[in-house]
């Protein structure tokens, strides 16, 4: 191959390289065309599954700043770069070698770090990138019924706020808290931690909090 030629496939395996999050690099002695042309397919669009020469590769490897070790480019490499999820990919390719055994992955690279061909069989192993986001989602969506949960607060945790903002109202007149605030009597509230029975309650005090009796409705959505 000319130097010219050799300078502009370096240059565009760098590129590969610098524009994926991941890349799996295996051998794919034996495989037939039709085979590799499957597995391009199954790998979806997101995933550039290329045939690369050992010497070029090494190159390229270099100068984006990447370390490989010299056995995974021994043999025929091909090597997997992956712009979408790097799980989907691993997983493509774990599943594609299950069933064409001639496939063999030797290692990779995520996000800069080199991986070896346990290491990339743990990440097929993990559930996608979209179910993790799912899932997280769904917590997402469970923390305001928690919130709502607070906001119907214990009549003894308004008598407490109330209590607060009681104590901290210079020359307030003293009156007698509601019975449900008994317990809060055994541990006066200092002025200091109004913010903190502010928290806790997680409502405002209504109007007549020392004497009404009634539980705080609902703030509107």
């Amino acid at each position: 191959m000319p130097n010219t030629e050799k300078v502009t496939a370096v240059a565009e395996i760098v590129q590969h390289f610098n524009d994926s999050s991941a890349a799996v690099i295996t051998e794919y002695r034996g495989l037939t065309v039709k085979q590799i042309s499957e597995l391009r397919r199954n790998l979806g669009g997101e995933t550039t599954y290329a045939v690369l020469k050992n010497t070029l590769t090494r190159r390229a490897a270099t100068e984006a700043g990447l370390t490989l070790d010299e056995s995974l480019l021994i043999g025929p490499t091909a090597i997997a770069f992956v712009k979408g999820d790097p799980v989907a990919a691993a997983k493509g390719l774990r599943d594609f070698a299950r069933t064409n055994p001639l496939l063999v992955i030797k290692g990779g690279v995520l996000d800069g770090k080199t991986l070896t061909a346990s290491e990339v069989g743990r990440i097929a192993d993990l559930e996608s990138r979209e179910v993790l986001l799912a899932k997280v989602a769904g917590v997402l969506k469970a923390l305001p019924t928690r919130a709502a949960g607070l906001f119907q607060a214990p009549l003894s945790q308004v008598a407490r706020l109330a209590k607060a903002l009681e104590e901290k109202t210079p020359g307030a007149p003293a009156e007698a808290a509601p019975a449900e605030a008994a317990p809060v009597e055994t541990a006066p509230v200092e002025t200091a931690s109004v913010d903190t029975a502010v928290a806790e309650a997680t409502i405002e005090a209504p109007a007549d909090a020392e004497t009404s009796t009634e539980t705080p409705a609902e703030p509107a959505e």
